[in-house]
């Protein structure tokens, strides 16, 4: 007796599934994660994997399957059977991707908010024109805020970060230090305030999973707390100019040690202790 359609198709859909989401949380393209806010996009990145995988699988084995199973046969010079009308398959493909669409807007406004991306653009105050507004990126959002506590008790290193054609500066207030690379210890959370000179230029590093543009005019807050010592790069990722390409920089995340070392180092000491 043979075995029906539908639970041949059943059973390939159930092994097309768990197979694409083996996949989506086994296989990793992505770089090294190096901060805290890196696991959270890691999340949406293995959901919207494991969805693509099922689907292009899918996809492609349905039309290699139809390639094989209903080409012309040879001395075939007829037509086709005439198809048409199938309510159920109709209402299977309009409603499949309507509940993965719903599901992956709201996962991803969740993995949003999450990172802070819904706090009000505005810091000024009202009806002052001279107020500067600033983004605030890279927070802890309200969900994530009870996972963080212990990091609030650390005071941020404050950084302020100059965006120009084609370069990125590091100023310490704390030390007066100028630098061309960005130092933080490890273990510390970090708040950049970036400004742009010229044109509208970006702060990417990818193993921070941080990626927010820096608009003349506009103040920018970033927020991140690094969590793994190492050089990562640090990439202007907004076609700024024809050296675009080489606007490029260096995240050196070390230990506190490390870093108080460097710090002691480069920092411009007071008249009165010169």
């Amino acid at each position: 007796m043979p075995i029906p359609s539908a639970i041949i198709t059943l059973v390939l859909g159930m092994i097309l599934v768990l197979g694409g989401l083996w996949i989506g949380q086994n296989i990793n393209l992505l770089p090294v994660d190096a901060s805290v806010n890196a696991p959270i996009y890691d999340e949406l990145f293995r959901v919207l994997f494991s969805i693509g995988t099922i689907l292009f699988v899918g996809i492609v084995g349905v039309v290699v399957f139809s390639l094989v199973r209903f080409r012309r046969k040879p001395g075939q010079i007829g037509d086709g059977i005439a198809l048409e009308g199938n309510l159920p398959l109709e209402i299977f493909w309009t409603a499949v991707p309507a509940i993965v669409v719903l599901f992956v807007g709201l996962f991803s406004y969740d993995i949003y908010e999450r990172m802070g991306g819904m706090v009000p653009l505005g810091h000024g105050g009202h009806g002052d024109s001279q107020a500067t507004e600033e983004r605030v990126w890279g927070g802890i959002g309200t969900a994530g805020a009870m996972q963080a506590s212990s990091e609030m008790a650390i005071s941020p290193l404050p950084v302020e970060v100059t965006a120009m054609q084609f370069a990125f500066l590091f100023h310490y207030p704390d030390g007066d230090i100028i630098s061309g690379e960005l130092h933080v210890p490890s273990g510390r959370p970090i708040s950049l305030k970036m400004e742009a000179k010229d044109v509208i230029h970006a702060f990417w590093v990818p193993e921070f999973r941080l990626k927010q543009d820096i608009i003349p005019g506009q103040p920018t807050l970033l927020n991140f707390t690094p969590t793994r010592p190492g050089r990562y790069p640090v990439v202007c990722a907004e076609l700024c100019g024809p050296y675009h390409g080489g606007m490029r920089s260096t995240v050196v995340v070390e230990s506190a040690d490390d870093y108080d070392a460097w710090f002691q180092a480069n920092r411009k000491l007071p008249v009165s202790e010169a």
